[in-house]
């Protein structure tokens, strides 16, 4: 994560804090102090950094912290509330156009990922009920077009391009009347970056924004350029007026500085953030869950909603009745541990519940633990899949031998896949267990559904 040594370094400041039943003056100030420390080190805009430490500090010495029953907490409420500030206060929506299509130009410097995050922004508004296109206004960066063709390929989703032209106002003009005749009713438009921002560049930008008119303007920036990046923000805001940030390699090793500064240097929303190299890994962003991520609070709500996203009702209806009549298999096993998978990271899942002091060694061990696993299963064959228990030693051998991993390693496997399908069992039996899950997951229970389920 972006923010894994500023987060650590806070995490840190605020343990001191909790259960103080006495918080002084000179408390404060050595805490603040400590706070611009940790921002100033992780690249933070100084002014920006002044002005937070200041807030926290003015707060922190009033008297509804000083006569708090919980003085500790209290002045951790403050360090949270002050970083949601910090980092937008409200959730930004994207501008949906009333009148079809909706029109999206991303702008950036070259490097920033800006091809890439069109085709991710695609895919997410593909899953909201949208119909997108992509268009390739890139025209100067070798292989730019053709990297948009294979990332619309990938999600089999339609690029509009003109290959040979340089008339970049031509080919939006050009895309735009392909999307009204398709009935496209998004349009994002991919367009040339620079290594620095320079005046051809910009008039470029400008002449595009006049003669298309997008709705919306999301700059692209990596978060992983620090400081530089605030400059760029600040910059291409001054010259285009963008309408929103786009941060981008957020589960990078960065000091997260670009996010903390952002919003207060350009008065723009972050709006969205790349969190790895899928197709899926964008996120709203989300101020208020951001800032309890980074102060090692958990963030549950992004955690179901991705859950959401991957399990279905009668998913978990079949896989229910399959724990029931002692059906669930090791390829059932793969099928939901893949499915975890898709929710993030490991790293990023526990940061999610709240666990934040693993090490990037640890959560490396996770994942080849998961590929070690899936080779494990695949060297299977179906009978062994659908009933472990006829795995007797020599058919373990060949398991190991046939997926590169040792004996042991296969018992380990079957172990915790008995561990696993004894709690699943348990879980998905018990009606209040169920319904609750069902509940965070969104789902309105019809209790005809749930007739069959043990013990109802």
């Amino acid at each position: 994560m972006a923010f894994e040594g500023l987060s650590g370094k806070l995490q840190g400041i605020i343990g001191k804090l909790r259960g103080k039943s006495r918080i002084t003056e000179d408390d404060v100030k050595e805490i603040t102090r400590e706070i611009k420390l940790a921002l100033l080190e992780a690249d933070v805009n100084y002014k920006v950094v002044k002005d937070f430490t200041s807030s926290i500090a003015e707060k922190a010495v009033g008297q509804e912290v000083i006569k708090s029953i919980t003085p500790g907490q209290q002045v951790v409420k403050i360090v949270h509330d002050e970083l949601v500030r910090l980092l937008g206060s409200e959730d930004a929506e994207l501008n949906i156009s009333p009148n079809p299509p909706t029109i999206i130009m991303l702008v950036g410097l070259q490097g920033s990922g800006k091809t890439t995050m069109a085709g991710k922004l695609a895919n997410l508004l593909r899953k909201k009920g949208k119909k997108p296109l992509l268009v390739a206004c890139d025209v100067y960066r070798p292989a730019a077009i053709d990297q948009l063709k294979v990332i619309a390929k990938q999600l089999d989703i339609p690029v509009f391009s003109k290959d040979g032209s340089k008339d970049v106002v031509g080919i939006a003009k050009e895309a735009l009347r392909e999307a009204n005749s398709k009935l496209n009713d998004v349009v994002i438009i991919d367009t040339a970056g620079r290594l620095q921002i320079d005046e051809v560049l910009m008039n470029e930008l400008k002449e595009l924004k006049s003669a298309v008119k997008p709705h919306e303007i999301l700059l692209v920036v990596d978060s992983m350029t620090g400081q530089v990046a605030v400059d760029v923000s600040d910059t291409f805001n001054k010259e285009l007026d963008i309408s929103g940030v786009i941060l981008t390699k957020l589960d990078g090793d960065t000091r997260g500085g670009a996010a903390l500064s952002v919003k207060t240097v350009t008065g723009k929303s972050i709006k969205y953030m790349g969190t790895g190299e899928k197709m899926s890994d964008i996120e709203v962003f989300h101020p208020d869950r951001m800032a309890t991520r980074i102060l090692g609070m958990g963030d549950v709500i992004t955690l179901v909603e991705k859950a959401e996203e991957n399990i279905q009702m009668e998913e978990a209806i079949a896989l229910e009745k399959k724990m029931r009549k002692q059906e669930f298999t090791l390829q059932d096993y793969l099928e939901q541990l893949e499915k975890v998978n898709k929710f993030g990271s490991f790293k990023s899942i526990l940061e999610m519940i709240g666990i934040s002091n693993v090490s990037a060694e640890q959560t490396e061990q996770m994942e080849k633990q998961l590929v070690k696993t899936k080779a494990i299963i695949h060297s299977m064959t179906n009978a062994e899949k659908k009933d472990p228990g006829i795995l007797n030693a020599s058919r373990r051998k060949r398991i190991a031998s046939g997926s590169g991993t040792q004996v042991q390693d296969v018992n380990q496997l079957v172990s915790q896949y008995e561990t696993t399908k004894k709690q699943m069992k348990m879980i998905m039996s018990n009606k209040g267990n169920f319904m609750k899950m069902a509940s965070k997951l969104g789902h309105k229970i019809d209790p005809n559904e749930l007739k069959n389920f043990k013990g109802f």
